[in-house]
């Protein structure tokens, strides 16, 4: 009995411990109003030149455009394959959406590690990984006969004149992959794909991982305006690469 007190005076201490030390963190992390209003005023004179032809160019938020229109109102419907890449794993998803009696959405997902050889090595070598990930995981579900469309989360700054087009301007995180700045991933995925040659794909769209939260959100909820991705080192220029604003265009 008494070691069984013993026991738990320990791990109370043990949680109080811990969630003292939370509390001291998160102290420092705290903000006065002052603080918070010149951020939002700095960001908001960012996001201005981001949209100016003139001050683009050394802006810090950049504001590239995602040619995404709309969010979803609902009466999609049909079978999809989603790509996210952008971190420490690459997920593929499979989303069936139908319109039987409630609205219904079924997804099955599954991760793949991205190696550090394959982050740091080859433009052709990523895509081959990316390719090889998607056949299978095709594969598994037994539907490498068919041709699904494709949405593609690239979770980076990239330049877009069309919705299925993106160029990358500069690699973030802890991505090297040489020979992908400046070339559309779009491209790159594809010819990976067309070399395996076991089975087919269309993509039919590219966007930011901020895009695809709002898109996600803005499934549930149409009065959803801006998606928003916060990384965990809290660099906000840089890894807030494209948050959806109302009328289509992002913040970089």
């Amino acid at each position: 009995m008494i070691a069984a007190q013993l026991l738990a005076y320990y791990f109370t201490e043990l949680k109080d411990d811990q969630v003292k030390k939370i509390d001291k963190y998160l102290y420092a992390m705290r903000l006065s109003d002052e603080t918070l209003i010149d951020i939002m005023t700095r960001f908001r004179k960012e996001m201005k030149n981001g949209l100016s032809r003139d001050f683009n160019p050394t802006a810090t938020v950049k504001m590239l455009p995602t040619f995404v229109r709309s969010i979803p109102d609902g009466s999609e419907k049909g079978d999809f394959i989603a790509l996210d890449l952008g971190g420490s794993s690459f997920r593929i998803l499979r989303v069936q959406v139908n319109h039987e009696k409630n609205q219904n959405v079924h997804m099955e997902s599954e991760v793949y590690d991205t190696p550090e050889n394959i982050v740091h090595g080859s433009g052709s070598q990523l895509f081959d990984h990316v390719a090889e990930c998607l056949g299978d995981f095709m594969e598994k579900r037994k539907i490498k006969d068919k041709k699904l469309p494709v949405g593609f989360t690239f979770s980076f700054p990239c330049q877009q004149s069309k919705i299925d087009e993106a160029i990358l301007i500069t690699w973030t995180k802890r991505f090297k992959a040489s020979g992908v700045e400046g070339a559309d991933v779009v491209k790159l995925l594809n010819k990976a794909i067309k070399k395996r040659g076991d089975y087919d794909a269309n993509i039919v769209a590219v966007v930011n991982d901020t895009v695809g939260t709002m898109m996600t959100c803005g499934y549930d909820d149409q009065h959803c305006e801006v998606g928003l991705i916060i990384a965990s080192d809290l660099v906000l220029p840089r890894h807030w690469h494209q948050c959806l604003l109302h009328g289509g265009t992002e913040a970089h």
